[in-house]
C-alpha cells in the first residue's frame, strides 16, 4: 500500500459512540480501574510495573482468577503507565499518583477519551510484534541480553507483517462503500501480505509461511480484541494442536471459519485510520469535506466510490441553501484541466440531489460551452419543458467530456464499454465529426473507444479520428 495513494473514504461513527466503546474495551478499562485503586501504599518497581507482591491484590480488584489472573493484572497496571493513567511520583521509593490523564476519561471530551484510548492501542501492537515472553526468557544470553536469533524474530518483519495485515484489512472493510463489516478469514489475510501478486499456484515454500504468519496472527488477533480494534473468532485449537501438520485445505465456509475469522470493530476503524493518516497516508472520511468549498466536494470525491461520493455530497448540500449550492457546484465545475471531465459528471450526480430548487441556476448556464449540455440534461429530465435544443457542438462536447469523465472514473470498465458502443451504433458518422470537437480530451477519448469497441472496423475508425484530433492540435 502506497502512502501516496488515496485509500476509499471511511464511514465513521460518531467521537461520543467511539468513546463510550473505547472506555468498554477491557484493556482500557481495566487499566482505568488500577488507577483509581491505586494509594499511597502501591510501589513499583524500576521499569514502573507493580511489585510482585501487589499483583494478586490488583487482579483481585479486577475480579481475575486463575492462572492468567497475574499476567491479565499487570498488563493493566502497564497501560495504566503507558497511557498516563498513573504517574511515578519517586522512582527512588517506587510510589505512584493518579496522573493528569485519569480525569479525561469521565470529564473529558470524547476526543480526549479517543487520544487515551490511542496511546493505549499503541502499546498493545507493540506488545503483539513481541516473541511469548517465555520464549525470551530462555533465549536471555549469560550476559543478560537476548539472542534474538534463537527466537528466529526479526523486530522490524514482524511489525511490518502486522502493519500489512491491518493495513489490508482496512482496505477490506472500506472497500465500496466504506461501511463494510464482513468477517475476514485469517488465511486469506495472510496470503494478502506473505503471496506476490503475480504468482499463479503458490509454492509449497509460500504456502508454509502463510500457514507460519496465521499462526503469529492468532496470537496478535487475541492481544488486540480485548483493546477493542478487532472481533475475531480465534483458530480452531485442534489446528494448533496439529500445527506440525499441514491442514487440509478448507472446503466450506464453516471450514474456513475454523482457521479464524476477523473484523475491524468501528472503534478499529477509527484507530487504524488515525494510524494511516500519521504515517502520511491519505485516508479520507465521509464527512470531512462537509465544512469546504464546492470546488474541494468535486475534487475530493473524484475517486470515491459511487456510493461513498454520494453520501459525502449529502452531508455538504445539508448545510447549503439548494440555489446557492447549486450555484456554487456549477462554478466549480468548469475549467480545462484533466479532471475538469470528473468535477463536471460530480457535479451533475450532486444536482441530481438538490432538486427543483436548482433550476434557476441550471438556465442560467445554457449558453455556456462547458456546462450548457450538462444544464439541458438536468432540466430535462426535472420535467422543464422549454429547453432549448442543443446544437450539435455542444452534443458532441458534451459526449466527449462523459466519456473522459467515466474514464477517469472507472477505466476501462463493462459499463464504458457499453457507453461506446451505443455511441458508435446510435450516431452514424460519430468519428467523421467527434475528432474535431475542441475538448483538451478528445484525442485520448477516441484512443479509449478504438480500444474498447469490439468491432474491429469501429475501432481502426476511432483510431484514425485519434490521429486526426492529434494533429489537428500539434501533437
Amino acid at each position: 500500500m502506497s502512502d501516496s495513494s488515496t485509500l476509499p473514504p471511511v464511514r465513521l461513527r460518531p467521537e461520543a459512540e467511539l468513546a463510550r466503546d473505547a472506555l468498554s474495551a477491557p484493556v482500557l478499562a481495566r487499566a482505568a480501574r488500577l488507577a483509581r485503586w491505586a494509594g499511597p501504599d502501591t510501589r513499583v518497581d524500576a521499569g514502573g510495573g507493580l511489585v510482585e507482591e501487589q499483583v494478586p491484590a490488583a487482579a483481585g480488584e479486577l475480579g481475575l482468577s486463575g492462572d492468567d489472573a497475574a499476567a491479565y493484572a499487570s498488563e493493566a497496571w502497564r497501560i495504566a503507565v503507558d497511557t498516563g493513567l498513573v504517574e511515578i511520583a519517586d522512582e527512588e521509593a517506587g510510589t505512584v499518583v493518579a496522573g493528569d490523564d485519569l480525569a479525561l476519561l469521565t470529564g473529558g471530551s470524547p476526543q480526549d477519551v479517543l487520544g487515551v484510548w490511542l496511546t493505549a492501542l499503541e502499546a498493545v501492537l507493540a506488545d503483539a510484534s513481541v516473541p511469548d515472553l517465555d520464549a525470551v526468557v530462555d533465549a536471555m544470553a549469560e550476559g543478560g541480553e537476548v539472542d534474538l536469533s534463537s527466537l528466529d524474530w526479526d523486530p522490524e518483519a514482524e511489525s511490518e507483517l502486522l502493519d500489512g495485515v491491518l493495513g489490508n484489512l482496512y482496505l477490506l472493510t472500506v472497500g465500496e462503500d466504506g461501511a463494510g463489516g464482513t468477517p475476514v478469514p485469517l488465511p486469506a489475510l495472510a496470503a494478502s501480505v506473505i503471496v506476490p501478486s503475480d504468482m499463479g499456484e503458490p509454492t509449497n515454500d509460500v504456502l508454509e509461511q502463510v500457514s507460519d504468519a496465521m499462526m503469529r496472527l492468532d496470537d496478535q488477533f487475541r492481544l488486540l480484541e480485548p483493546i477493542g480494534l478487532v472481533a475475531y473468532q480465534p483458530m480452531d485449537e485442534a489446528l494448533m494442536a496439529d500445527a506440525d501438520d499441514e491442514p487440509a485445505a478448507p472446503v466450506d465456509e464453516a471450514d474456513v471459519a475454523r482457521y479464524g475469522m476477523v473484523r475491524l470493530t468501528p472503534l478499529g476503524l477509527y484507530g487504524l485510520r488515525t494510524r494511516l493518516l500519521e504515517a502520511g497516508f491519505d485516508a479520507p472520511a465521509v464527512g470531512d469535506l462537509a465544512g469546504k468549498g464546492a470546488d474541494a466536494l468535486l475534487d475530493g470525491t473524484a475517486p470515491f466510490p459511487p456510493a461513498s461520493a454520494h453520501a459525502e455530497t449529502e452531508l455538504w448540500l445539508a448545510h447549503r441553501e439548494p440555489l446557492a449550492a447549486a450555484r456554487e457546484l456549477l462554478a466549480a465545475a468548469r475549467g480545462s484541466d484533466a479532471g475538469a471531465p470528473l468535477r463536471r459528471l460530480r457535479c451533475q450526480q450532486a444536482l441530481s440531489l438538490v432538486g427543483a430548487e436548482a433550476g434557476p441556476a441550471l438556465r442560467e448556464v445554457l449558453d455556456d460551452a462547458e456546462l450548457g449540455g450538462l444544464a439541458r440534461v438536468w432540466l430535462t429530465e426535472h420535467g422543464a419543458g422549454d429547453v432549448p435544443p442543443p446544437p450539435q457542438e455542444m452534443v458532441f462536447w458534451l459526449t466527449i467530456d462523459t466519456v473522459a469523465a467515466q474514464l477517469a472514473a472507472e477505466g476501462n470498465s463493462e459499463e464504458l464499454r457499453a457507453l461506446v458502443q451505443g455511441l458508435a451504433r446510435q450516431h452514424s458518422g460519430f468519428f467523421d465529426t467527434a475528432w474535431r470537437v475542441e475538448h483538451p480530451a478528445t484525442a485520448d477519448v477516441l484512443e479509449a473507444m478504438g480500444r474498447l469497441h469490439p468491432d474491429k472496423k469501429i475501432a481502426k475508425e476511432a483510431r484514425k479520428a485519434a490521429f486526426k484530433a492529434r494533429s489537428q492540435h500539434g501533437g
